[in-house]
């Protein structure tokens, strides 16, 4: 027995060693950004794109600011702040900013954001939005939730009327005889 738990672990140590084979393409043999390196697309990479300005505040509370602009037309700019600090229940870090960016047809986008306990929400006149709801289910959804408010004794107390849909959990019935369970 101690000889095979033994072997066992002589085997897991070799299965968990890792071969050292990886060989960089063919043409990258630099590393960073110097002359030699392909551009994703195989051909060679473009110079590196000049930052015009740049800020960069943080405060160290949580709080902080910067902003930059490239000179190929996209600009950046965000600032945060640590919510409800020293509350460890309902501290959170938020943030808002925007971006803007040229597109291939020539148009700048842009692009608004919030980011805090709420999740990330972002704004544009570009970005897609979603259907409105058609009035069936919109007067459908009214209907439920004046109903919710009134406190419905119709029902089974889930939304659905009386012999509707339940909750509740049902435990199964005793194995059938093919020992499967019925419910």
């Amino acid at each position: 027995m101690k000889l095979f738990v033994f072997a066992c672990l002589i085997a897991s140590a070799f299965c968990g060693r890792l071969e050292n084979t990886y060989l960089p393409p063919s043409g990258a043999h630099h590393s960073g950004g110097g002359p030699g390196l392909l551009a994703p697309g195989g051909g060679p990479a473009q110079p590196p794109i000049e930052i015009i300005s740049q800020t960069n505040e943080n405060n160290g509370d949580g709080s902080y600011k910067y902003s930059y602009e490239s000179a190929n037309g996209i600009k950046v700019q965000e600032e945060g702040e640590l919510k409800n600090k020293g509350n460890p229940e309902t501290e959170a870090q938020s943030a808002v900013g925007s971006f803007s960016y040229p597109g291939p047809d020539g148009k700048i986008y842009t692009i608004t954001y919030t980011a805090d306990e709420n999740g990330f929400q972002a704004k544009g006149d570009h970005l897609p939005t979603p259907p409105p709801i058609p009035e069936e289910i919109l007067q459908s959804l009214q209907q439920n939730a004046a109903e919710e408010a009134a406190g419905s004794a119709s029902g089974n107390g889930n939304g659905y009327p009386s012999g509707g849909p339940s909750n509740q959990y049902v435990p199964p019935s005793k194995p059938a005889g093919n020992g499967g369970y019925r419910y």
